[in-house]
């Protein structure tokens, strides 16, 4: 495909489609993937084959989306997330064709900093997936999600609680790399870092 917009430093493939000029420094996108004119993508992402960004959609710095991925209008995900593949997320809580949504009126789906949604993840619209949280593979994320919680499953609920390295904290909430953390408002907050 040709006539791509290839970011100062980045790199778009020669079968991919890049229509948006707010695409950052360093970022690749893959054979396949759409991004579209009115998306935000950040510096140094990598969109994955088959993936697609709608106009509307804003993607942090540092964001990795995993093939077919699809991301839509009103979803905002913030810096160093994780996108499983074949990930979906949804912006309207009632479709039809006969009536359809207005742009404006569709729900905001938020993902904070440092988020891991795993593959085949369905994010219905209106929900906010917090900071540090992990979603498990082929799980459907129906309400908010608290920062540094780990959910799964159909409905997605909360099973432990995950530290920003990645792994399940033990009941104390201190890590084995050395971070600590309290019960917060909207999940957990670090208390001490050793990094």
């Amino acid at each position: 495909m040709t006539g791509s917009i290839v970011p100062p430093d980045g790199f778009v493939h020669d079968r991919a489609m890049c229509d948006s000029t707010s695409v950052g420094r360093g970022t690749v996108v893959w054979a396949y993937a759409h991004v579209l004119a009115g998306a935000v993508v950040g510096e140094r992402c990598k969109i994955g084959e088959h993936s697609f960004i709608e106009d509307g959609a804003r993607l942090g710095d540092r964001v990795t989306v995993k093939n077919g991925a699809l991301i839509w209008r009103g979803v905002t995900i913030g810096d160093d997330v994780f996108i499983g593949p074949r990930a979906t997320f949804t912006n309207d809580d009632r479709p039809r064709v006969v009536a359809p949504v207005a742009a404006d009126d569709l729900l905001r789906t938020t993902v904070a900093d440092g988020a891991s949604l795993g593959a085949s993840v369905t994010v219905l619209p209106g929900v906010r997936i917090g900071r540090c949280a992990f979603v498990g593979a082929g799980s459907v994320v129906t309400r908010d999600v608290p920062d540094h919680a780990m959910v799964f499953g159909h409905p997605a609920r909360q099973m432990a609680w995950v530290c920003a390295c990645g792994r399940r904290l033990p009941d104390d909430l201190t890590c084995a790399c050395g971070d600590a953390y309290d019960l917060a408002e909207h999940g957990l907050r670090l208390a001490a870092a050793v990094h």
